[in-house]
């Protein structure tokens, strides 16, 4: 008898490989009979109509603290997504003392958007190693879990607050290591660092991993060389990131013989040319012997912004240490005409793709107390009011109390970009995701990259096939990352299984809500036509809502994952089934 059997259903097994009509059989966790399953089962589900696939596969979250008050990880599984990855970009929270814990979790509300009152109230902070945090959330989650090391908790550990302030002396690198080594033995699935400008700390320092020098990224990527089912992240900063950066992830992968992905790869119609520069990252790497991908967003990365924050506003020159102000001084600062006037002084200062960010006339008001401007571009309701286009922010936002929210037009929806994100992704030199799911709250609303990559590409423009948008959100990642029995449908495989509608599949919209620890907002949607989400066969997700099912397990390297080295690979099969 199957525990599950799933009849009439279109089968989208996640190699690419053509869709047929099957049923699927499931027994203790497992896929046991794909095709005719004959036998009777505790539980049917009809998927007549529908198409049943693997589940997605998430690479690049930040759920590590949520996981503590939420076990579902909302809301990525109610857009089908099985098993997320997590401690990207150097911000782990494990390894951890109790006289770094304050230090991490003020990093984190700042430079990842997580509510500090929610991670005051929400997170224990009570564990010490990456093995007791593995432990700790094992078997506590709806989706599969597994996390990398964070180069910033490695160096806050061993240097504390010198972290911040210099290079790591060689014994320091050395104890790093042996902390990442015991985090790689104890089932972390990698290490994840940033040389990203954006990332700051609650103070406007920079986080302590971009104070770490080229031969402390090597060494520490030449102990991951040293366990196997292992893998990197990196962010190496904002695009374009120069030949320095891209030499340093070749020699990263390289130490580590180990494929690196870089986030985020952003796809215009209109930044060709930027994109195919950033992508030769990827051939100097393969030159030199390594395999550096690019971790490309299926849509417009959206970002809401806000002066209390400031996330991405930090970018522009001197406005790292702006934003780091307490509230009270930033509002008596743009009270003030002359330090205003300074605040766009230094805005107008930046250069490159820098600059657009502080063109303040094309953003649009997105939420304020004052209802006549939501909705509005700040350059419309300057020409209205007679005033320039930064102090009408300005004043809007001292009214507001800071809490004035402003997004730039989305000019990534036209078909010619749809079109060209798809011709991205199939280059062997990238990979879909990104989504940053679990960070920047208030902010972002990437963690619907599943169903929008299907309903955009699909369902709305017939650009891709339904077996190759499938395989782009299961094969793939799973093969990058090595993740065994997961990613595809086969017997054998674990019975991670996302039942979805073709004809209705896509994000519903976006809202706040607040149901965070201590009332915390956050930005939150479903989506419509995925019908059923299981995790090694039991069902995670029903319709709209989540069961009280938690059959996720940490995905643990050595355990989980088969290593994938980088000097093996086939550059031009890289990351394809």
């Amino acid at each position: 008898m199957y525990d599950v059997v799933i009849r009439n259903g279109l089968l989208v097994d996640g190699t690419g490989r053509p869709s047929r009509h099957a049923d699927v059989g499931i027994r203790d966790g497992r896929v046991v009979a794909l095709g005719s399953a004959d036998e009777p089962a505790e539980r049917t589900i009809d998927a007549t109509d529908l198409v049943v696939a693997p589940g997605f596969i998430d690479i690049h979250t930040h759920y590590d603290a949520q996981i503590f008050w939420d076990g579902t990880l909302s809301p990525s599984p109610l857009h089908g997504v099985t098993s997320v990855i997590g401690g990207n970009c150097g911000f782990s929270i494990a390894p951890l003392t109790s006289d770094d814990a304050g230090y991490l979790l003020k990093m984190l509300s700042r430079v990842e958007g997580m509510p500090r009152e929610a991670l005051e109230a929400g997170v224990p902070w009570d564990w010490s190693s990456t093995g007791d945090y593995l432990d700790r959330v094992d078997g506590a989650t709806s989706p599969n879990v597994g996390f990398l090391v964070g180069h910033s908790a490695l160096r806050r550990v061993v240097m504390h607050d010198d972290a911040i302030e210099r290079a790591a002396t060689p014994e320091e690198v050395a104890a790093m290591g042996r902390l990442l080594a015991d985090g790689l033995g104890a089932g972390a699935l990698g290490f994840s660092s940033t040389w990203s400008r954006s990332h700051n700390d609650h103070e406007g320092h920079p986080v302590p991993s971009r104070h770490a020098s080229r031969q402390e990224l090597l060494d520490l990527c030449a102990v991951v060389r040293n366990h196997p089912g292992t893998t990197l992240e990196f962010i190496p900063g904002t695009t374009p990131f120069g030949p320095e950066r891209v030499d340093l992830m070749a020699a990263m992968s390289c130490a580590a013989d180990r494929p690196l992905n870089w986030n985020v790869l952003q796809v215009y119609g209109k930044n060709r040319e930027l994109v195919d520069e950033l992508l030769t990252a990827s051939d100097v790497a393969e030159v030199a012997g390594g395999r550096v991908v690019a971790l490309t967003l299926p849509d417009t990365l959206r970002t809401r912004l806000n002066l209390r924050s400031g996330f991405i506003l930090d970018i522009l020159p001197g406005w790292e240490t702006l934003m780091a102000l307490p509230p009270e001084a930033k509002l008596a600062a743009l009270r003030d005409p002359a330090q205003r006037a300074e605040w766009d002084r230094l805005a107008q200062s930046a250069t490159g793709p820098m600059r657009t960010i502080a063109n303040w006339s094309s953003y649009i008001i997105v939420e304020s107390h004052d209802p006549s401007v939501v909705g509005r571009t700040v350059g419309d309701v300057a020409r209205e009011r007679g005033t320039g286009a930064w102090d009408t922010l300005a004043a809007i936002a001292v009214t507001d109390e800071l809490e004035t929210v402003i997004e730039n037009p989305d000019r990534g929806q036209d078909d010619a970009t749809w079109e060209r994100r798809v011709e991205v992704w199939r280059d062997h030199r990238t990979i879909v995701g990104a989504s940053d799911a679990g960070a920047h709250l208030d902010m972002i609303d990437s963690f619907s990259y599943c169903t929008t990559l299907l309903a955009r590409t699909v369902r709305e423009r017939d650009l891709l096939a339904i077996e190759e948008a499938v395989r782009l959100l299961t094969g793939d990642p799973a093969q990058l990352y090595g993740l065994v029995d997961r990613g595809v449908l086969a017997e054998g495989s674990w019975a991670d299984i996302v039942v979805f509608d073709l004809d209705r599949i896509g994000p519903r919209p976006v809202q706040t809500r607040r149901d965070l620890p201590s009332g915390a907002g956050r930005l939150y949607g479903a989506a419509d036509g995925v019908e059923h989400v299981l995790v090694a066969g039991r069902s995670i997700v029903e319709g709209p809502d989540f069961t009280d099912e938690r059959p996720g397990r940490v995905l643990r390297s050595g355990r989980d994952t088969a290593t994938v080295v980088a000097s093996a690979s086939d550059a031009q099969g890289a990351g394809r089934l």
